[in-house]
């Protein structure tokens, strides 16, 4: 059937376009006495917050930059069996997120930190949550930037502002002081507004001290951080062979040949 123009034209008045793209076939369900008047509006309704949904996360996906679209439902545990499975789904309730408090993803290179953390950062972001995703080395890079230009306030808002900060590949090499500054006033400004980190890096979080070239100020930034976080050790074969495009047909001739 032909949606009337002028009921187009106020659904979109209205901003319920969503509703047009099921109209017709919920029309037809009406029809066929399938839906009632109370629930073919509601169905309508439906419709318009599942479509505002998704594109909602469509967008915090999108600002949340990151490196590929990783999910935990997406992660082979069973890849790696040393991988703290139950430590990791139970991550995924998302408790960490509702405290205010960071998770911490240590181990070899490898291993699938960098997708579990995304995982994570996906699910939040599917729970209404903004989130960035960084390398450590590049939001250092932004700070010090922000010092050229004096924008650094504002640059240290915009990073202080989601609800889950990602910085991956953190504690990859000693830190200049201005570098250890910048940090420690970045994660005292997330955590004075309860916001959460999530960190991942090839050092044990015990090896991060002495990249700090003041120790006072490793003291005071990783006591509290490594002290109110969740620490999550993986270790294992390495998982980046498991996500090469050939694997699958690599396997099948291997079990053949």
């Amino acid at each position: 059937m032909i949606i009337d123009v002028a009921l187009e034209q106020a659904l979109r008045s209205l901003k319920l376009s969503g509703m047009l793209q099921t109209l017709e076939a919920r029309l037809a369900q009406a029809r066929a006495g399938e839906l009632g008047h109370i629930e073919f509006l509601q169905v309508l309704c439906h419709d318009e917050v599942a479509r505002r949904e998704s594109q909602a996360i469509a967008r915090r996906i999108r600002r949340a930059q990151f490196e590929e679209q990783s999910t935990l439902e997406g992660f082979d545990f069973a890849a790696s069996p040393k991988l703290p499975a139950a430590q990791i789904r139970d991550l995924a309730a998302l408790r960490w997120l509702a405290a205010g408090e960071s998770v911490i993803l240590y181990g070899p290179v490898g291993v699938g930190k960098t997708h579990v953390a995304q995982g994570l950062g996906h699910l939040a972001i599917r729970h209404g949550a903004d989130v960035r995703f960084a390398k450590t080395s590049r939001v250092l890079a932004t700070l010090a930037g922000g010092h050229a230009d004096r924008s650094w306030d504002k640059r240290l808002r915009e990073l202080a502002k989601p609800a889950v900060l990602i910085l991956d590949d953190f504690g990859m090499r000693e830190l200049t002081a201005p570098q250890a500054d910048d940090l420690y006033e970045l994660i005292s400004e997330r955590a004075a507004a309860g916001r959460s980190l999530v960190l991942t890096s090839n050092r044990s979080p015990v090896d991060w001290y002495p990249l700090f070239p003041n120790p006072v100020v490793a003291e005071s930034l990783l006591d509290r951080l490594i002290n109110t976080s969740h620490q999550v050790f993986m270790n294992g074969p390495s998982y980046r062979p498991n996500k090469r495009p050939n694997r699958a047909a690599a396997t099948s001739q291997e079990a053949t040949g």
